[in-house]
């Protein structure tokens, strides 16, 4: 794993009894990049997605992560480990705590950042005051990062769907991960809200310095944020390169677009800002 690469993966395999679900896929992800997986239901983005969260054990091959300590062997890692080696991740499924308030939600992303003991806490020592005043802080530079503030003090199950989707992405940005892995981020929103939401994945990757990898149907988000792009069909790599590289595979528009009309989406030039942020 060369110095620029934050994670790599080779060979792997994931077979559930008789059916091969991935098969034989490797590719390296670049410290800083967007790296966006796309594909059809079942083609197994997700599956790989679950081996790097370590939810699922790879039958053969292996993951490599650049981690704060140096490189470490991923699929040797328990599932525990992950947060805490710097990679958080965003659920397709909103995963929140709908009654606790938006900060409080935040602040549960912060607990892989702990750094008091159990007694610390029940005696509330000065040093357990200090460390949750540092995570105050960083909950609310999320907070301000991703103009929340009007929700801080609202109950998450009173929210509106799209604004829990930010919410859910706040919460892995309090973890200050190294790597976030965003499941199907635009999933569920309108088309203002996905123009937010790739505004906030630029940002992320360019401002916070955060690699993120992403799996995604939308291609006029994959073409306007991603830096490179891997395709898969029934378990295995199709095409991998940049968006344009990629849309020109032979394979990919009959496998994965299907129609002309998606096809073109790839072609959009990002567009100029419909709402969200000032």
């Amino acid at each position: 794993m060369t110095q620029d690469v934050l994670l790599s993966a080779r060979h792997l395999s994931v077979r559930f009894g008789g059916l091969l679900a991935v098969n034989d896929v490797g590719f390296d992800v670049r410290a800083g990049e967007v790296f966006t997986l796309i594909g059809p239901n079942g083609a197994g983005k997700t599956t790989v997605f679950n081996l790097i969260s370590r939810i699922y054990q790879p039958t053969t091959g292996e993951i490599n992560f650049a981690g704060p300590r140096g490189r470490v062997r991923l699929t040797a890692q328990p599932p525990h480990a992950v947060a805490e080696l710097g990679i958080a991740r965003t659920f397709q499924n909103i995963e929140l705590f709908e009654h606790a308030s938006v900060l409080h939600n935040l602040l549960i992303g912060r607990h892989t950042r702990r750094e008091t003991g159990l007694w610390r806490d029940l005696l509330f020592t000065p040093r357990t005051r200090a460390a949750e005043l540092k995570a105050r802080e960083k909950v609310e530079e999320v907070i301000d990062f991703l103009d929340l503030q009007h929700y801080r003090d609202t109950l998450v199950g009173g929210l509106p769907y799209g604004v829990r989707k930010v919410v859910e992405l706040g919460r892995a940005l309090a973890t200050q991960p190294r790597l976030l892995l965003l499941d199907e981020p635009s999933s569920g929103l309108n088309v203002e809200e996905t123009d937010d939401m790739a505004f906030w994945i630029e940002d992320i990757a360019a401002d916070l310095g955060i690699t993120v990898l992403m799996v995604e149907h939308d291609m006029s988000l994959v073409s306007r944020v991603s830096d490179r792009v891997l395709a898969m069909n029934q378990g295995e790599v199709l095409a991998l390169g940049t968006p344009a590289e990629v849309q020109a595979h032979p394979g990919v528009a009959e496998a994965y677009l299907g129609t002309i009309d998606d096809v073109s989406s790839l072609r959009r030039a990002p567009g100029e800002r419909t709402g969200g942020r000032a």
